[in-house]
This record gives structure tokens, sequence and C-alpha cells, in this order.
């Protein structure tokens, strides 16, 4: 529409920060008299508003509407307005036997909810409700304005509720990976994780789960570690690739030029729609999607395989790490799953003392781990990422070398992870293969038949880099890594690969590194990669 005199309000935009044009707008001033614009392609607003307090009515076809007070001065805002998909989310999203979290939905229709457990089969707990009001506009939720990524969308927040139609639910007694299943009448269907830890320590093996990463990478909002990363610009890109700084200006390395407190919070009270699960699929199925490979539903491949294999565990979440509510002490064996980039420097003092002091045994059955530092706010509401990359030496890694005095971003605030580890993150990117045997005769090996030189970990359920257990992001020693670390196999991705170590001390515990995000998605189907981990998990727990 023509500008005339009409001045630039703002923008609006999605629960992505795409902008959506069409959008109508009605401004009502405190005289009750109106004014009417539509969004223009960029998502632009025009109207010739003055210096008042108005009440605003935003509507478009398949996106939620909303009312809200507005207080024009001239300044340029950012509306938002979401989508009719289905999405929901855990409040707290990790909890503890006893406990309980709220289930935060939104939907545009009455949807059965129900609770499941995510082991080596989908294992049904309970019907949880029909959700739903005597509206079917009253299930749709609303965004907050600006950047929400920072603060979360805090949907139970709104409006009123009653006591009668509580949406707290009790954590279940077993710990481990729970998902809540939404389904429309209409079939539409919508599932996110629940992350559940015991009570008491109940067996000798815990799992972390990567609820870092899991934020760190959550673009739902508009923001992430990885696209607007410091904070929402106000224009939503068209385009991200010829508008977006990512993009335009190099990549990662732009990425990672600001100051630490410049990087503003990241919320986890956002829903994580890459961590979605179809629900007909199982365990042994191929990982559809591409960041579906590096977090919860590849972090399920390994409490798979764990449940066939017989191998009881505890579950728990970054947070509770940091908090000390996983009481290390008390287990033998700590698993790391598939891609734990992003950890508090409390997380890891208390892993590298419970190893050293405690003897405590660590498998890392991941890549890319204990790479970017962060902090936590609000008892674990949000995280802040700690990025500034400046004197990095990121080694061995292929492409995004650079002189400096550190490793990787967590070495510039702590130590290089590779004194824990046994290996440092980011020998290789974006390609999979096989390991190749290195120390042959190994108890690791042992069951399996390889000799020197054999490849293994030939097959894996991840499609986003296919080719074997070895790759997506990978791992591998450096001058960091303690004089006794073993190399046992090694990836034929790269000149680097990914490096399979191990660290047995007699006065302390031991370490167990496969150096590779791929590795989780060929447990199950890998017979090769399974026996290898048996023998460690065997060995370790005794």
């Amino acid at each position: 529409m023509s500008k005339n005199n009409n001045k630039l309000i703002g923008y609006v935009s999605d629960e992505y920060h795409n902008p959506i044009p069409g959008v109508y707008f009605e401004f009502i001033n405190s005289k009750n008299e109106s004014i009417s614009t539509i969004s223009g392609a960029s998502g632009s607003i025009y109207a010739d508003l003055k210096n008042d307090e108005y009440v605003v009515v935003i509507n478009k076809e398949n996106y939620g509407s909303k009312k809200i007070k507005y207080i024009y001065k001239k300044q340029i805002s950012l509306f938002r307005i979401i989508s009719h998909n289905l999405y929901g989310y855990m409040w707290p999203k990790w909890g503890i036997s006893g406990e309980y979290s709220e289930y935060q939905l939104h939907c545009q229709d009455e949807c059965q909810i129900s609770l499941w457990k995510y082991g080596f089969e989908k294992k049904f707990i309970s019907l949880i409700n029909w959700h739903g009001e005597h509206h079917p506009k009253a299930n749709l939720q609303i965004l907050p304005d600006l950047d929400f990524t920072q603060s979360g969308v805090k949907w139970n927040t709104q409006g009123y509720r009653s006591s009668d139609h509580s949406q707290s639910i009790q954590c279940p007694e077993t710990s481990g990976l729970y998902y809540i299943h939404m389904k429309s009448k209409k079939g539409d269907f919508f599932s996110f994780p629940w992350v559940i830890a015991p009570s008491h320590q109940k067996n000798k093996i815990a799992v972390l789960a990567s609820t870092n990463t899991w934020n760190a990478y959550n673009n739902f909002g508009g923001r992430s570690n990885y696209i607007n990363p410091d904070k929402l610009p106000l224009i939503p890109d068209n385009n991200l690739r010829s508008e977006n700084d990512r993009y335009k200006t190099g990549g990662i390395d732009f990425m990672f030029r600001f100051e630490d407190d410049e990087y503003m919070p990241l919320s986890f009270q956002r829903p994580e729609p890459f961590n979605h699960i179809p629900e007909q699929e199982k365990s042994t199925d191929f990982i559809r999607g591409r960041n579906e490979s590096h977090v919860a539903p590849a972090e399920w491949r390994l409490l798979a395989w764990l449940e066939r294999e017989g191998f009881e565990y505890d579950l728990y979440s970054d947070h509770q790490l940091h908090s000390g509510k996983l009481p290390l002490k008390d287990y033998k064996i700590l698993i790391l799953n598939t891609h734990p980039e992003y950890w508090s420097v409390e997380m890891y003092r208390k892993v590298k003392d419970w190893v050293f002091k405690n003897n405590g045994n660590l498998v890392y059955l991941g890549g890319d781990g204990i790479d970017g530092p962060i902090t936590f706010d609000n008892d674990g509401e949000s995280m802040n990422c700690l990025n500034k990359w400046e004197n990095i030496l990121m080694s061995g890694m292929e492409g995004h070398g650079k002189k400096g005095s550190y490793e990787l971003r967590f070495h510039r605030v702590e130590e290089s992870p590779a004194n824990l580890l046994g290996v440092c993150p980011a020998a290789g990117i974006m390609k999979s293969a096989p390991y190749k045997v290195i120390e042959e005769g190994h108890w690791i090996f042992e069951g399996t038949g390889l000799s020197k030189g054999q490849l293994f970990g030939t097959k894996s359920l991840q499609e986003r880099c296919s080719g074997g257990a070895a790759g997506h992001e990978t791992d591998c020693m450096t001058k960091f890594s303690p004089a006794n670390t073993l190399l046992l196999a090694k990836g034929v991705t790269t000149k680097s690969g990914a490096e399979m170590v191990i660290i047995e001390n007699n006065n302390s515990g031991n370490i167990f590194s496969v150096g590779s995000v791929a590795y989780t998605s060929s447990l199950l189907v890998d017979e090769d990669i399974s026996v290898v981990t048996k023998n460690v998990l065997n060995r370790f727990k005794k």
C-alpha cells in the first residue's frame, strides 16, 4: 500500500522472525478512533499515528490473532504473531521423580495429550487428557512481541486459568526420556521431550542429556547461537542468504566475533521443534532431518541401545549436573550423549573432580564436546553463551584453523577439555566414515574379531552426513591430552578424523572417548560399535 503521509510504525514477524505480508492492523486510540493498515511485503507497517496510547488488533488468516495495548512515541516496534502449527514444551523441561512440570501447548483445535517413555520401544504411560476449551481459539497461544528468545514465551502465565484445569503433571517414578504426544482431531501430531531424573541414585550408570546444546541450536523465535546469536534484529530478513550477517559476512567466524556480554540470553522456555519425533518412528529407523541427527532424536538411540542391551541407567539434564542435583559420587559411570557441546565451568569442574578425585568413570559417546562455555540465569530458565572467538586455534580443524592461544572457546574460560576427555573438539565437520583399528588386541575389541587396519562402524541411522560412525563433528588428541591417552581407533573421514581413545588410571577414574557426534546413531545397527561399547561399560561399572 502507498505510504502517503503515513509513518513507519514497525514490522510484523512470525515465530521464526520471518516477515508476514498482508497482516491486518487496527489501531484504536483513547477517543475510540480507529486507524487501519496492512503490512507490506517486508512485514513493514505504515500508519498515521499520533503520540498516544492505542489498543492494537492484529489479524491474519492461519495465524493467531491478538489484541494488545500499545503506546506510540515515534519508535519502531516489532509485533509477533504465531502460525497455526502445533507446538508444545514442558516447563521445567527436566524434573525429578515426584516433582511437577506443566505442559504448555499451542493448538487451534482440541488435542489428545498423552505421556510416553522412550526406550528401545515407545512405551505408552498414560492418557493425560483432551486439551481444549469452550472455543477453539482459546487453545491458541500469544507470542510476546520483540525478542522473546531472551525471556521465553511463558505461555501458561497468559490469561485466566481455572484451578480445575491444571496443566501440571507429576514427574514419573522411573527416570528416563519421556515425550508428550499432541494429536488433534484432524490428525496433526507434535511431540516434545521431558527429561526425568530419579529422586535418588538407583543405578550405576548416569546419562547426561545435552539440554544446553538443544537450547543453543533452537531458533524458535528467530535466534539461536548460530542465527542472530547476539540479539534479534528489529527488521526481519526477507532472505537470510542475502541479508543475514551469518551468510553475508563470514559465517561462523563473524557470528562469534562479539564480546561475551553482547550475547543476549537464550531462554529454555521455548518449544524445540527439531526435537519432535514422528508418531510412527521407531528407534531403529533412520533419523530424518538435519538438526535431529545431533539432538534428542539421536540421543534417544543411545537410550534405546542401553535398554536393548540390559544396561539400566538414570537420566539427568545439564542443569541438574550444574546445580548439584546429579549426585556424581553415587555413580560408577557417567555417559555423555551425542553432542554435549555447551557446558558451564561448574559442570566441567564437578565432572573432572569426580573422575580424578573420586574414581568416577567417564564415557564420552559423542563429538564436539565441552566446546562452548555457558552461564545459567534465573535458576536455569535461560543461558548465556560465551562465544568470543579470540586467539582460538581450532585443533586440526580443516578450513577453520586460526593461530591463537587457545584450542577452542571453552579453553579460553577454563582449560582445554582434552585435559579431561583426551580429545579436543573440531577435528573435522560434515563428513562421516568408519573407524580404523589402531590398537589391535586391546580389550575393547574383544568379541569383534577386528585386527589392525580393519574398518568398523560402517552402518549408521543418521542421514545428515551418512557414511559411518565417525563423523558429523569429530575430535582428536592434542598436546593437552593426558600423557597416558591411548589411541584405539581413528575415523577415516579426514586427516585428523575422529579419534577413539582410552585413559586408564591406577589411582583415579578412567575415560573412554569416541570423538564423534555420529557414534550413537550407529549403536543399534552396527554390531562392532555395539560390542565395543558393551565392553567399555561392562569393564567400567565393576
